[in-house]
């Protein structure tokens, strides 16, 4: 990425995250987690581990890492967010640490898995972040990626990128305000899917159906505000890792939506 729009990226999440500081509810929960991660990784899998988040945000992933026994997240956030982001963990006391660098300032060779959820899909050249992930990683280590799908949003895209092309450009309380106006259409829209298969119904359905008035307009603004934010197609998801040069790279199209992916670096994991 260039470094123009490397510090474009950061300072649109920097205002989104200083804005937007709360995990609570459903949106930071166990229950969340779960989803995310299984069936790829069962969530057990993270206790006792050393595990880096990259594009920590607020610490949500982080938390949640802690809450399922992680012994040691290394939490990389390098926009103005970091402040949130070491305020929300702090009491996790030394099993957090905050890093205020980019993904490929990964270090190397310390970690059991390295995990970025809903990250790389916003960075135009994502490639020089998971091969940090992949050098930072130990032996039989695991990179778990979530990814804004290709596939199942078509409907979706063809409403909302047009849009973005204005909203990107516009001011923070310009987002902030569409995202209080399209709420009200959204909580119909959620309503409608309890009873038909509208696109993207299980989303709506299973998650935004979920989560708090304030977490349904921040993903509203999330959808809005990002300078880049790329769709993934299935095989596109998986080249990510298999370029890096991970290995029995296996996906799951999480919600009909999106794409979590899974790969394991080479060689046995070291004990410990």
């Amino acid at each position: 990425m260039n470094t123009s729009a490397q510090q474009k990226v950061i300072a649109d999440f920097g205002r989104q995250w200083t804005h937007y500081t709360s995990n609570s509810g459903f949106y930071g929960s166990q229950e969340l987690f779960r989803d995310i991660f299984e069936p790829l990784v069962p969530v057990q899998h993270v206790r006792g581990k050393h595990v880096a988040e990259i594009g920590a945000g607020t610490g949500r992933i982080s938390a949640m890492l802690c809450e399922a026994g992680a012994a040691q997240v290394t939490a990389l956030e390098p926009s103005a967010a970091w402040g949130v982001l070491r305020d929300n963990l702090r009491h996790y006391g030394d099993r957090v640490k905050c890093v205020q660098r980019t993904g490929d300032e990964l270090p190397d060779g310390q970690y059991d898995m390295v995990v970025s959820i809903g990250v790389l899909h916003h960075i135009p050249d994502p490639m020089p972040v998971v091969r940090a992930a992949y050098r930072a990683l130990k032996p039989g280590g695991q990179m778990l990626i979530w990814l804004y799908g290709a596939e199942g949003n078509g409907a979706y895209l063809r409403l909302v990128m047009p849009l973005r092309r204005l909203t990107r450009r516009m001011p923070h309380r310009f987002n902030a305000a569409l995202a209080y106006a399209f709420d009200v259409p959204l909580v119909a829209y959620i309503a409608a899917c309890k009873y038909l298969r509208l696109p993207l119904y299980r989303y709506m359905r299973a998650y935004l159906g979920k989560v708090t008035a304030d977490k349904r307009r921040l993903v509203i603004y999330d959808q809005l505000n990002p300078e880049w934010a790329k769709y993934y197609k299935r095989d596109e998801a998986e080249k990510l890792l298999t370029d890096a040069g991970f290995q029995q790279v296996r996906s799951y199209h999480r919600g009909g939506y999106s794409w979590t992916v899974l790969g394991i670096k080479s060689g046995p994991m070291k004990a410990g």
